[in-house]
């Protein structure tokens, strides 16, 4: 068994987010939407209009169809890796697998270029979306097993706020290129195809430091003599039975579900809209998304700060309440300035409400449990399946109005059930308490 709280241990961990949220900032939020919008507005096929495999989308469409499908795979295959990752000890393997899948496939979107076929840019858009959730469900579920129960609120932020900082850096890196192209002999859309080369070995550079320091895990097959693929299953059903008794789990991973369907389909279609909405240039696109950044590192500070003093429901209930007010103010924005005041709302919430709930439902689970992946694996999926649900509600209700408004504004129903079932968890909660106190 792992020592805990091992200072190496943490910064190794920590520095897996410090790598691979490059692609978070540069292929999802900031120069990669604004290229791919800006060679796809007007094409042959019309205004905002694409030809993928014969087909036609509105561009955005295409690309949050693309997304939907890519996490849709993900919650599809990982219960089953991770399960199986659990069963051999391979845990390290696949978070290895998963980040040069994704860290490749960012290096192929150099080759997506205004006037040529779309296809295999955008094959390798979903791909670097597989490598990069696939290996944070490995990367998550570490956090049990190198820190103990009343470490993990502070390690979960300490992690998000080096993947902040990280980003922040590699998005200055390319910012140089994309902004000052002309400086260097280049066009603006060399620059920003150069910053997909950047993302690759910068995620791939520095995710060389966790691979060679985290533990690889412990196999969980004990005497069976179980194939890889039925031990995998069983040890995935094991999992589920046991997190059937787990009350508190049962309720938190519904409301977990309903609230992430609205963070992650806003972050990452903010800059989809605001390229195509309010035809923000570049620049002003990359500055507004770095000061969310800097922002979400105090915002993943403040909240762990918070949920030490007044636990971590709580917390995630305000924060959930603010998403909902966000996100309804999304639906009347108009210009740029109504937009950076909606960013930095977003960027206080965005850090704190995911570095909370990962370390939430840790706290949920039993401690010193050898199969983490496997449990995690259903975090990981009802993430992934809520991002799935979002994007599709997202796409098709633009692909309906051909307004991204309402797409926002349907989004904020689930942010407001995830608020509602939020409540119940919290008297779920006080409900244990009680009966823990009665004699």
């Amino acid at each position: 068994m792992e020592e805990k709280n091992n200072k190496k241990t943490i910064w190794a961990w920590c520095m897996f987010d410090w790598a691979n949220q490059s692609y978070n900032m540069v292929i999802t939020s900031t120069i990669f939407p604004a290229y791919y919008v800006g060679i796809t507005t007007n094409t042959q096929y019309g205004k905002n209009t694409v030809s993928f495999f014969g087909h036609k989308f509105l561009n955005t469409v295409l690309q949050n169809y693309i997304l939907a499908a890519s996490y849709l795979l993900i919650v599809l295959s990982l219960p089953i890796l991770t399960s199986i990752a659990d069963y051999r000890g391979a845990k390290k393997l696949y978070l290895q697998l998963f980040t040069w899948v994704g860290a490749l496939a960012c290096g192929g979107l150099y080759f997506l270029e205004q006037g040529k076929p779309i296809e295999f840019g955008m094959i390798c858009f979903g791909l670097a979306t597989i490598g990069y959730c696939g290996g944070f469900v490995f990367y998550n579920s570490y956090l049990p097993q190198i820190a103990t129960l009343d470490k993990q609120n502070d390690v979960s932020a300490k992690g998000f706020i080096y993947g902040f900082a990280g980003s922040v850096v590699v998005q200055l890196v390319c910012l140089v290129g994309v902004m000052f192209h002309s400086t260097f002999g280049i066009t603006e859309d060399m620059g920003a195809r150069i910053s997909f080369i950047i993302v690759f070995l910068w995620w791939i550079g520095f995710a060389i430091i966790p691979f060679r320091i985290l533990p690889k895990g412990q196999p969980n097959a004990g005497s069976h003599n179980y194939n890889v693929l039925t031990g995998g299953f069983k040890e995935l059903a094991k999992v589920f039975d046991k997190i059937k008794t787990m009350p508190l789990v049962k309720k938190f991973l519904p409301a977990f579900f309903f609230y992430s369907v609205g963070v992650w389909t806003i972050m990452l279609v903010a800059a989809e809209f605001a390229a195509k909405e309010l035809h923000m240039k570049d620049d002003d696109l990359i500055t507004i998304i770095l000061i969310i950044q800097v922002v979400a590192i105090l915002g993943a500070w403040l909240t762990s700060l918070a949920s030490n003093k007044y636990g971590n429901t709580k917390t995630l209930i305000v924060l959930v309440a603010f998403w909902t007010l966000t996100c309804l103010g999304v639906y009347y924005i108009a210009n740029q300035n109504q937009f950076y005041v909606a960013a930095f709302a977003v960027g206080i919430v965005m850090g704190g409400v995911q570095s909370l709930s990962r370390s939430t439902y840790a706290k949920l689970l039993p401690e010193n449990i050898p199969d983490t992946a496997s449990y995690f694996s259903f975090y990981d999926a009802t993430e992934k399946l809520s991002i799935v649900v979002g994007l599709t509600v997202f796409a098709v209700v633009e692909d309906y109005t051909h307004e991204m408004r309402d797409s926002a504004l349907a989004l904020d129903v689930f942010f407001a059930i995830g608020l509602i079932l939020m409540f119940g968890l919290l008297s779920a909660e006080k409900k244990v308490k009680r009966d823990a106190l009665a004699p």
